[in-house]
């Protein structure tokens, strides 16, 4: 017989991170690696990210709190720091014997960098087998642009968004206000991490994987199939602003297919008159929509029949309306900073931002303790060495 205090059979573990803790060597800069340790990290992942003498570039971006400005934290909140001088004559070696002890190993220095510094992947892997080595560039290893720098603006031109849009909206090119081609990449490198991990279950064996941000945007773009078929077709999905009662408002399509839904639930009426050319049809169905919005005195009516006829609309917020209140962030233990959280929620699992971003070699001693079983008397030598940095 069960016991009355027994949990039932079907009753889900208390709830713990969903990855093993993974150690993760994190020797990567600004946005595309980082995130990807930062995403890891809040699965589960040891990562121990790995900072030399340089600032790095996302210091530049945001209010300093806890040491950090805000960009950094937000790419590397969660994460351990091993401050080392790959310049000091001992580094490599203490590298090597890391990446020893490591799952994952990410880097995106200019290809070529980790081979000069004798840690490329063949070096490593001789060392440790099971280690999956994650090699984020710009264009990629080799190729005439191999050596270009590659930060997220770059990335967004040379991979066509920046001139499809000015094409779209009839102006000059413009950047996106938002490092897409380094966030996308992440994403990107995770799900890589994360597969390359479940064949080395399988198999026993790491591997290198090379990602460059230009493929990683060019192949996240959804209109692909209409560029590659070259129908002419790529902008069909992209939603239209409205000027509505209390201000802009989005309708989820372009406006032929906004009149389209519009007109065959009975809202608008064909204005142009029989025969007219298309150019002419479209110019009076778009005003057409124009008026009809402007009829409405009250926005919450306007919405209602929007609503009642199937049409997927948006308020054009702001973002600091879109992360008011707390929303999409989480607290970062021990300090007053928020951070973005992780956008799914897992029914048995728990991610989460265990400590703020590291400061410079805040954790040498606790690292190299755990990963490599260095005394204290030993991790001081290296200090004074010039091997180990802090901040």
């Amino acid at each position: 017989m069960t016991s009355e205090n027994a949990a039932p059979e079907n009753t889900p573990p208390e709830k713990t991170p969903p990855l093993p803790a993974w150690r993760v060597l994190d020797m990567s800069q600004a946005i595309s690696g980082p995130y990807a340790g930062r995403l890891l990290s809040d699965l589960g992942a040891d990562v121990v990210r790995v900072e030399g003498p340089r600032t790095d570039v996302t210091e530049y971006f945001g209010v300093v709190r806890d040491g950090r400005a805000g960009m950094y934290a937000q790419m590397n909140a969660g994460k351990r720091g091993l401050g080392i001088d790959l310049a000091a004559p001992g580094a490599t070696e203490l590298i090597v014997k890391l990446a020893r002890q490591a799952d994952v190993l990410i880097e995106n220095f200019r290809p070529g960098v980790m081979d000069r510094l004798g840690l490329g992947y063949r070096s490593l892997s001789a060392e440790n087998p099971g280690l999956i080595m994650l090699s984020v560039s710009g264009f990629g290893p080799d190729g005439p642009d191999a050596q270009r720098r590659a930060l997220a603006p770059v990335i967004h031109a040379e991979s066509g968004l920046l001139a499809r849009q000015a094409e779209l909206d009839d102006r000059s090119p413009s950047d996106l206000p938002i490092a897409l081609a380094d966030t996308v990449t992440a994403l990107h490198a995770t799900v890589a991490l994360l597969a390359a991990l479940h064949h080395r279950a399988a198999t026993g064996f790491g591997q290198h994987i090379d990602l460059s941000m230009l493929a990683a945007v060019a192949t996240s773009d959804d209109h692909a199939h209409a560029l590659l078929d070259r129908t002419g077709e790529a902008y069909s999905s992209r939603g239209t602003i409205w000027q509505a009662p209390g201000g802009p408002l989005l309708i989820a399509a372009p406006p032929k297919h906004a009149w389209s839904m519009l007109s065959r639930h009975g809202l608008v009426a064909d204005p142009a008159p029989r025969g007219s050319n298309l150019p002419t049809k479209a110019r009076l169905r778009q005003q057409a929509i124009q008026d009809w919005m402007a009829s409405f005195d009250d926005r919450a009516a306007l919405l209602a029949e929007l609503e009642a006829a199937g049409v997927a609309w948006a308020e054009v917020r702001s973002s600091d309306a879109v992360f008011a209140d707390g929303a999409f962030s989480v607290p970062v233990p021990g300090s007053e900073r928020r951070v973005t959280g992780l956008p799914y929620t897992f029914s048995t699992a728990r991610p989460s931002v265990r400590r703020p971003a590291p400061k410079r070699g805040e954790h040498n001693a606790d690292v190299l303790a755990d990963w490599l079983g260095l005394d204290a008397v030993t991790v001081a030598g290296m200090t004074d060495a010039g091997i180990l940095l802090t901040s």
